[in-house]
């Protein structure tokens, strides 16, 4: 019965690995497809997200199935718990990954991010795929050395998304209404994304030391 348990384990983390590469992915493609006007690669990424929907839903059916049936206790039952919680988490970063992809498929053949923010957005895309690879690699070794990497990217995208709101209430700011409204969205998105990678990062460093640092909001 231990063997079959181990065994559930380790394909929910596995599970747990395949959506975070898939995410690695979207926000990647997301962001080449905002900042280069690529169409169908926003719709590519569009599409892309019910996969990590499929996932999410399947792995939180195994892991309901886990606790029915093997009743787990103690570490085993931190394990699926936070297995729980970083599937959601993975799942809403799919989502923010998309949104990004939708405001570049709802602008073209235009840029949603005008020129004198595209600096900031290349930048904040660059910090928001590094964090997904971090995630990625954290979920496969459980290494929590980094997870500090990931908290030091949140922090650069916390400060880019403060940048896009200093840039658009600039008096010399020169965008539109759809580039103002754009440029604040996409920073939201890009930093919330950022956070969800932290909330992943806490909970794994919680499995592999129990020590417990306090948990920011996800929405």
């Amino acid at each position: 019965m231990r063997e079959i348990f181990e065994s559930e384990l380790r394909q929910i983390g596995d599970s747990l690995v395949e959506m975070s590469r898939l995410v690695e992915s979207a926000i990647t493609r997301a962001g080449t497809a905002l900042l280069d006007g690529e169409h169908q690669l926003a719709q590519d990424v569009i599409a892309s997200d019910h996969e990590i929907d499929r996932i999410e839903s399947e792995l939180d059916e195994r892991c309901v199935h886990v606790l029915a049936q093997q009743a787990p206790v103690a570490t085993d039952l931190r394990v699926v718990i936070t297995a729980l919680r970083i599937s959601a988490s993975l799942e809403r970063m799919g989502d923010l990954a998309r949104h990004v992809a939708e405001v570049a498929r709802g602008r073209y053949p235009a840029l949603a991010v005008p020129p004198s923010a595209r600096d900031t957005f290349v930048t904040m895309n660059d910090a928001a795929a590094l964090v997904a690879r971090r995630t990625t690699e954290l979920l496969s070794t459980r290494d929590v050395a980094l997870a500090a990497e990931i908290e030091r990217g949140d922090d650069e995208l916390d400060h880019l998304h403060q940048a896009t709101f200093a840039a658009t209430l600039d008096p010399e700011w020169t965008g539109t209404v759809q580039e103002t409204i754009d440029v604040t969205l996409l920073g939201r998105y890009y930093e919330r994304f950022g956070d969800h990678g932290v909330g992943v990062a806490r909970r794994i460093t919680f499995l592999v030391t129990g020590d417990f640092v306090g948990e920011r909001s996800e929405v």
